[in-house]
């Protein structure tokens, strides 16, 4: 038998499999509740756009993520409702508006952006690139450290 085809982690008694970690990640609400609470937000972040106020916006986007397994939709909405209000931001704006998020707020974006960052066909790379240089400026390295340690998605 090759080396190459023994599965070592047979013998680790630690080992976790993916139902076991995306499990600890569940809200324990139903996932037409959290559809229901996604589009509720996604009305909310709306008419906050339409008055003009983008940062309440921005706020109320990054609240309460959808984790957990089989909320594709849910997260594909959401997705879509950040980066909405990413868009209505100018250039100049958006370092004020990430000094304005607390630090769990900046991580959730910064999920959002690597969310974004995957489906280039669906959302515009360059402003998504932008919003991610920024938010690397306020928050620093270690946001991405969290994101990409957190077993948690947004996608």
């Amino acid at each position: 038998m090759a080396f190459r085809r023994i599965d070592i982690d047979q013998y680790d008694e630690d080992i976790y499999t993916e139902e076991e970690i995306l499990a600890d990640a569940e809200s324990g609400r139903s996932i037409d509740e959290i559809n229901s609470v996604v589009d509720a937000r996604a009305t909310d972040v709306r008419n906050l756009l339409t008055r003009g106020n983008n940062s309440d916006a921005l706020t109320k986007s990054l609240e309460d993520p959808p984790y957990g397994r089989n909320l594709e939709s849910a997260k594909a909405k959401n997705i879509k409702t950040v980066v909405d209000v990413l868009n209505q931001f100018r250039a100049n704006d958006i370092p004020t508006a990430i000094k304005g998020l607390n630090l769990d707020q900046q991580d959730v974006l910064m999920k959002y952006l690597y969310a974004a960052l995957s489906k280039p066909e669906q959302f515009n790379s360059g402003m998504i690139l932008n919003w991610h240089e920024k938010l690397t400026e306020v928050a620093g390295p270690g946001s991405i450290v969290r994101v990409m340690t957190d077993k948690r998605t947004v996608f």
